[in-house]
């Protein structure tokens, strides 16, 4: 059989990134770009009214039934005049819909909507939580009820969904534009369902970033983690500690320019997300993968030599020096100004392949960074090698590892677990998005193994971690380390199309988790993914439309 094939669109590749990354797809248009562009693998002509419930994350409840709603170019978007809230995820709406169908779509008032879009708040709907909502839809008029924001947002991400895929598209398409009639109610299963980009192995720009944030917000992820620190960049400004950036930030693997964000762009990266109702997770790594950091400053080594740039991709040879007190001045400046520039609870310490950092260091340094997260008023994440000091109370952990991560690495955590520690499920074996699907994928790695499309989706989080409790569970979420990934083409063609899957997981109830349903919803993605400009890989495990 002939492996299977990367469908990727006739893109040039990034500047700057020319030659390495693996070969891989060039990017999709930037950010607010058109993604016209005609693409190799165009999926079949879908049905003219989409089942109700047949989008990804498949929704907890759906009954189906009556007429379906048409937009026309009467259509008005009604929305609570009291609430800035629902008044930009309306204007969000109108954005979205606009360009492809050519209607005008004003936001008004609700009682001025008529047969149009509704969207409503009711605190009252306790029933649908913090990110819940319900659709109603019929001849009629559309209407998407929630009890708070980010619920309306979450369902617009379905009603989105429920249209014809050519809705994405920046050019007037012909429609029709029809949503099945019925009604979704939906809630999600984990509070938390993130994603990780690493923007130290290869630095991404702001309007990269954002591109990231706008593709996790169709599929209803809510946290985007941001790898911001590694033995190959520093990608964040520190006031206090300037040469992390302009020196530690002047590179990225395969010797490449590197880059770095101000905190100004740190904050567009923030308030972006926030519009999109995705909470931001900064990460600072330590006490190792930390060479960018010991090359910008001497004094954090213990012998007071500052290593080389380092443009590799190996792991574990590098360390904060534990016994010294600038280590902790460092770490105290850090958190302070990232915390300030982060509206969100979390920051993540790292704490994972710390090789070079003998183990009753590792537990000096956890013991004494620990509280520092707490004092500028974070509670920690780390990963799961965490557990082998004492996490602190409220800590999450994020567990990386295998189905055949040793028996006694699974039960130090899951006793953490036990004792009120919160986890976060990344098995790299089958959510690491960079993992290669097969040994012919031309990027990424294979350290984990090989992970195919149904890999990444067929496991249950709430059992996966023996002796865990399943109340422990917070959450899944899918990381992209960049060590072979250097433009925005090479980030879609890895992450697409496992990203929705793991998205799934998160979202919906266990009982709709089955492999033979999914793939068919997932193979009905295609056309969107082309109506976006995303590249994707072409799974012989899943019924494509034909090409």
């Amino acid at each position: 059989m002939a492996p299977p094939v990367l469908c990727t669109p006739p893109f040039p590749p990034r500047g700057g990134a020319g030659g390495r990354g693996g070969g891989g797809a060039g990017p999709p248009p930037p950010h607010g770009g058109s993604a016209d562009a005609k693409t190799p693998g165009r999926a079949a002509a879908e049905p003219e009214v989409r089942p109700l419930g047949r989008i990804v994350p498949v929704p907890a409840s759906v009954t189906p039934g009556g007429e379906p709603y048409t937009l026309t170019a009467a259509t008005r978007i009604g929305i609570d005049e009291d609430s800035v809230e629902s008044r930009a995820i309306g204007r969000y709406l109108a954005g979205l819909l606009r360009p492809a169908t050519g209607f005008p779509l004003p936001v008004v008032d609700d009682a001025a909507a008529g047969r149009g879009i509704r969207l409503r708040l009711d605190p009252d709907e306790t029933g649908l939580g913090a990110e819940g909502y319900r659709l109603s839809s019929g001849p009629e008029g559309l209407t998407l009820t929630a009890r708070e924001p980010a619920g309306l947002f979450r369902g617009v991400q379905t009603l989105r969904q429920q249209l014809p895929s050519a809705v994405e598209r920046k050019s007037v398409q012909p429609g029709p534009w029809k949503v099945a009639g019925g009604t979704v109610v939906d809630t999600p299963r984990y509070a938390y369902r993130g994603a990780m980009l690493d923007v130290a192995r290869h630095f991404f720009t702001v309007d990269e970033v954002k591109r990231y944030i706008d593709q996790l917000a169709l599929y209803k992820v809510n946290t985007l983690h941001l790898h911001l620190s590694d033995d190959q960049g520093w990608r964040i400004a520190i006031d206090s500690w300037p040469r992390l950036t302009t020196h530690g930030g002047s590179t990225e693997v395969g010797a490449g320019p590197g880059g770095f964000y101000t905190k100004a762009q740190y904050r567009e990266i923030v308030e972006y997300a926030a519009s999109r109702y995705q909470e931001v997770i900064p990460e600072i790594d330590m006490p190792g993968h930390t060479n960018a950091a010991l090359a910008s400053y001497a004094d954090l080594t213990c012998d007071g030599v500052a290593p080389p740039l380092y443009t590799g991709t190996k792991v574990g040879f590098s360390s904060l020096c534990v016994p010294k007190a600038v280590t902790y001045d460092f770490v105290d400046d850090v958190v302070r100004e990232i915390a300030a520039l982060t509206p969100g609870r979390y920051l993540h310490i790292g704490g994972d392949e710390a090789h070079s950092t003998s183990h009753a260091d590792y537990v000096t340094f956890m013991d004494k960074v620990q509280p520092v997260v707490a004092r500028y008023g974070k509670t920690v994440v780390g990963w799961h090698q965490l557990t082998g000091a004492t996490p602190a109370k409220g800590a999450l952990v994020q567990y990386w590892g295998l189905d055949r991560t040793p028996a006694d690495e699974k039960e130090r955590v899951a006793a953490a677990a036990r004792n009120g520690t919160g986890l976060i499920l990344s098995p790299a074996d089958r959510t690491y998005l960079d993992m290669k699907y097969t040994k012919d994928t031309p990027l990424g790695l294979a350290w984990a193994g090989y992970v195919e499309v149904r890999r990444s989706y067929d496991w249950n989080p709430a059992t996966y971690l023996p002796g865990a409790p399943e109340s422990a569970v917070k959450g899944v979420e899918a990381p992209l380390w960049t060590e072979t990934l250097a433009s925005t083409g090479d980030l879609d063609v890895m992450a697409f199309p496992r990203l929705p899957g793991v998205a799934e997981l998160g979202w919906s109830p266990q009982s709709a988790h089955d492999w033979d349903a999914y793939k068919v919803r997932l193979a009905e993605q295609a056309p969107r993914f082309d109506a976006l400009g995303i590249p994707y890989y072409r799974s012989p495990e899943v019924p494509w439309p034909a090409e």
